[in-house]
């Protein structure tokens, strides 16, 4: 008599790995298997289930080794939200590709940088931005080169609908492998290319499903780029992952969003503190049309105080969560909870679970006392693992076993966050530190103030002069002196502008995020006179 258990093969270390393997494909097959049928996605006229974005990410991943591409591979994506965008995403996740992100608005030397920058094997573009691709094409060394939708040839949605293997790819992969190279955006300096594995990315995948709120009945409109990390790695993968729907909008005008999240019902929607001001701003936005919001999440900067008021005003059955953090840990680090709000509007709130956060003095290192303001730095399994062909600033961002944020902040008794500014935000006076953040809060309360960015400029006197960059509210004459008058009611007089200059926008990336860089350029050096 034989004994059957003799008889089977022995599991080898590879079937170890496999079985208890933990990739974001991983987890999106989990995802599918649990909600199948269910509607997980919607573009345009074109509505996927769970199931079917599953497969379809299966068969392009097959196609894109096809192609010819490789393990470690950099494959970019070039173009506005999409269907075919995500998919690209869940793909090179299953194909143990890398994925690399591009602002849309890019051109030129900015666009080959970045290409460059990362090595990319292959580019996938919007139709429309072909033209900005041919430009750098011929400089660069991209191997592939097609579209994302639109019938380029490859074709990202042509491939991922088009009949072949169903099942994921076989291939070794871990979740200490890099997954995507997500490019600071560039506001005080050249963008730099965090590298992200996919554990970082799997662990603040589940913190924001616990500290957010997600749910499987949760339904969400993506209107930030899905190029941007908050958008992608803090919403819409951890609704995918939870078995929530998103909406997907190809152009985010004021009067796009309103009327999608009013006729679609969307419950749950994120934007920085600049849209969410449009927003409120537009003759559109109607309370009662809005009243079957849940969570309205903002972040990606500061939100004045005024406006955090505003909001909740308008729509006072909401949540309101304030999300804090930067690319360079996926991007969440903080959360203040709706119900956090009343006592700490203007906190930051507190550290998810996966995060541990301290406050110190830049100069030594040592911990500041609550009140007391000082560098934010982090430690987190969700950090990324350093910054793509750049060990410089890799080594200058983590020091001392801390991933140093260039952020100033302070704590209060209870740990709560307070996010003071940028460091390269605060302005010397003088030899005295202002944070903009305190002057942008009192201006803000001027009534024909509808955004204000102040910055530091170049002064002989002053070392940096302090100017406030003003767009007034329709209807509001552009009165310097009224502005100025306000502001000396309101702060102490070395915080007090010495400069207003009034223009009809402040410069925004994609995403909605400030460049201030972009106003420091603009206007400085300035007459001094005046």
């Amino acid at each position: 008599m034989t004994d059957s258990r003799a008889a089977a093969p022995a599991a080898t270390p590879a079937d170890i790995h496999r079985a208890s393997r933990n990739t974001i494909g991983d987890a999106v097959a989990r995802s599918a298997a649990r909600n199948g049928s269910r509607p997980a996605l919607a573009f345009g006229d074109r509505l996927w289930t769970f199931t079917e974005l599953e497969l379809a990410s299966n068969r392009l991943a097959h196609r894109l080794t096809g192609l010819g591409l490789n393990k470690g591979d950099r494959v970019a994506a070039y173009g506005r939200n999409s269907d075919a965008y995500l998919l690209l995403w869940l793909a090179c996740t299953k194909a143990g590709l890398i994925h690399v992100p591009v602002n849309y608005a890019l051109v030129h030397q900015e666009l080959a940088y970045i290409l460059s920058q990362s090595g990319c094997h292959a580019l996938f573009a919007d139709t429309d931005l072909q033209p900005q691709v041919d430009a750098v094409q011929q400089d660069l060394n991209i191997a592939i080169a097609g579209s994302l939708h639109g019938g380029g040839n490859p074709d990202v949605l042509a491939m991922a609908r088009a009949p072949g293997e169903d099942s994921p790819p076989t291939l070794e992969l871990t979740d200490t492998d890099v997954v995507q190279i997500l490019y600071t955006s560039g506001t005080t300096s050249d963008p730099k290319g965090a590298m992200h594995t996919h554990r970082s990315l799997l662990t603040e995948y589940g913190a924001c499903q616990y500290h957010l709120d997600i749910r499987a009945d949760d339904r969400s409109l993506a209107a930030l780029p899905l190029y941007h990390s908050a958008q992608m790695h803090v919403f819409t993968m951890p609704m995918l992952l939870t078995g929530g729907y998103s909406r997907l909008i190809h152009t985010p005008t004021p009067e796009a969003i309103l009327s999608l999240l009013a006729e679609e019902r969307l419950n749950a929607f994120f934007a920085p503190p600049t849209v969410w001001i449009s927003l409120l701003r537009h003759p559109a936005f109607d309370e009662d049309r809005l009243r079957h919001m849940t969570k309205l999440y903002y972040g990606a900067s500061i939100m004045p105080a005024q406006v955090v008021d505003e909001l909740g005003r308008r729509l006072p059955d909401a949540g309101l969560y304030n999300c804090y953090g930067q690319s360079e840990i996926a991007p969440l680090a903080t959360v203040l909870l709706p119900d956090e709000h009343g006592a700490r509007p203007t906190s930051a709130g507190r550290p998810l679970n996966t995060v541990l956060t301290r406050i110190v003095d830049p100069l030594t290192g040592q911990d500041c006392p609550p009140g007391e303001p000082g560098e934010i730095v982090h430690r987190s399994p969700q950090l990324m693992v350093g910054y793509w062909d750049k060990p410089e600033a890799t080594e200058d961002a983590f020091r001392d076993g801390w991933f140093h944020s260039g952020d100033l902040g302070y704590r209060d008794e209870a740990g709560y966050l307070y996010v003071v500014d940028r460091i390269k935000d605060v302005v010397n006076t003088g030899g005295v530190l202002v944070a903009s953040r305190d002057v942008e809060d009192v201006l803000y309360r001027h009534d024909a103030v509808a955004e204000v960015a102040v910055i530091g400029v170049p002064d002989d006197k002053w070392i940096e002069a302090i100017c406030a960059v003003v767009v007034v509210k329709d209807g509001h004459p552009e009165d310097a002196e009224s502005l100025l008058t306000h502001a000396r009611a309101n702060l102490a007089p070395f915080k007090v502008p010495k400069h207003i200059r009034f223009v009809p926008q402040l410069p925004k990336n994609t995403a909605g995020k400030l460049l201030k860089r972009k106003l420091r350029e603009t206007f400085a050096p300035l007459d001094t006179n005046d």
